[in-house]
């Protein structure tokens, strides 16, 4: 798609509708106003787990460093070997890792060799200890042990080249790359900073944990979910606590979270009853659009900018703020973090083992269980109540049941679309 040069320009296009906005459509509409972050930081290596690299990682060694023996055995001349009998070997020494054998070896020598051992001069195979047997200096190969030279022998290089590009700009740190890294004798990298995220709910009947609830009051849940979100999404995350409904304290609370951070998320404020409310103290501070999202759970949703940062206004309802962040939000937060090649989360097909009621019409993302059947292969249900307010739901589930627009009721033994929920973010 064409990028539009503002969110103006979005509320002018012919295809718009704010009142039945696709979730693909949304989708593009926030990354075509996404801007990386550009700063970078060099950080010890422990502590780039989870961050984006800014540069290229080039390695400055080859790996491995030199030829060595990929198992336990000897390492031998292949000429040596005859291919049809058994060949009796001098050993003249051994290699291990760290402790190589020095000198070279003959017509007729081997040495003993241990995985990772290095490679004497003159030998270019290894024969697995289990196709020899040694007695008093005398190895006995077994006809056949080996069937080509260089069998069993990794060579310098061989993984990686010295100069090579290991890991490329753009790419998320996890516990393989520190490995790799770490294995590459590099003790820091360069990273694009943090991206720092504030983010606060409103509604006079939030409470935070420890104030005792009057009559109609309930605790806040949603800033723990985005806390923990965002946390494992690796965010410098700002929690602004519970805002009032009351015009200043909005105000003041929006400016602030724009001045001091790079993307601004608030929960509640954006349902039919609120949203011209909150709108018009936003079009005070910024341009945000309000859109009604063809999707269930989570209908409600708003998107703009306030100051210089990004503003995602989400529903309310516990269960609808974790399927927007995980459906908007997640992918916007990458993109801003330098992560290249950000992609929807992947659905992959799954045969439904019970029924699914639906209305076309829009988009729904039903929490489900999945689980291995009796027949080798997985199942998925729901948890049951779809309800937007049963938190428990998203506690209970491992993935989302994605039901498109255009479906209607779904029966059981049919394939559903499934996307994981463990380890997203």
């Amino acid at each position: 798609m064409t990028s539009p040069k503002s969110l103006r320009e979005i509320s002018c296009a012919d295809d718009y509708d704010p009142n039945s906005m696709p979730v693909v459509k949304a989708r593009e509409l926030i990354r075509s106003f996404l801007t990386p972050v550009t700063v970078i930081e060099r950080v010890h290596v422990r502590s780039a787990l989870g961050r984006v690299l800014a540069e290229d990682l080039i390695s400055p060694i080859a790996v491995p460093g030199h030829d060595n023996s990929a198992m336990d055995g000897y390492a031998v001349r292949f000429a040596d070997l005859k291919a049809d009998a058994e060949t009796t070997l001098t050993r003249v020494g051994e290699s291990f890792a760290g402790k190589p054998w020095t000198g070279p070896i003959g017509p007729g020598e081997c040495i003993r060799i241990f995985t990772g051992g290095v490679m004497p001069e003159g030998a270019d195979t290894v024969v697995m200890q289990e196709r020899a047997t040694e007695h008093a200096g005398r190895v006995k190969i077994a006809q056949g042990a080996v069937s080509k030279a260089g069998q069993n022998r990794r060579f310098a290089g061989e993984d990686l080249k010295a100069g090579q590009a290991v890991f490329r700009k753009g790419q998320r740190i996890h516990p393989a790359e520190l490995g790799m890294i770490a294995s590459l004798g590099i003790g820091e990298v360069g990273v694009y900073r943090m991206l720092r995220v504030a983010f606060f709910s409103t509604g006079d009947e939030l409470k935070s944990i420890g104030t005792p609830l009057r009559a109609g009051e309930i605790y806040d849940s949603n800033r723990y979910t985005l806390h923990g979100m965002l946390t494992r999404l690796g965010c410098e995350v700002v929690d602004m606590g519970v805002v009032e409904d009351a015009p200043e304290k909005l105000e003041h609370a929006f400016a602030t979270a724009a001045a001091s951070a790079d993307v601004v998320i608030t929960s509640g404020g954006v349902s039919v009853g609120e949203a011209d409310y909150v709108k018009q103290l936003l079009d005070k501070l910024g341009e945000v659009l309000f859109w009604k999202i063809a999707m269930r759970p989570g209908r409600p949703l708003a998107y703009g900018k306030i100051g210089g940062a990004h503003f995602f206004g989400l529903p309310g309802n516990p269960v609808s703020v974790m399927v927007t962040f995980y459906e908007f939000v997640r992918d916007a937060l990458m993109i801003l973090q330098g992560q290249r090649d950000v992609t929807p989360l992947p659905t992959f097909k799954v045969r439904l083992s019970a029924p699914i009621r639906k209305v076309p019409g829009r988009t729904e993302f039903q929490r489900g269980i999945l689980s291995p059947d009796d027949n080798g292969g997985f199942s998925v249900r729901t948890t049951g109540d779809q309800g937007s307010g049963i938190l428990s739901s998203m506690s209970q589930a491992n993935c989302f049941i994605v039901l498109p627009t255009e479906v209607g009721n779904v029966a059981a033994g049919e394939l559903v679309d499934v996307q994981l929920l463990e380890g997203l973010i």
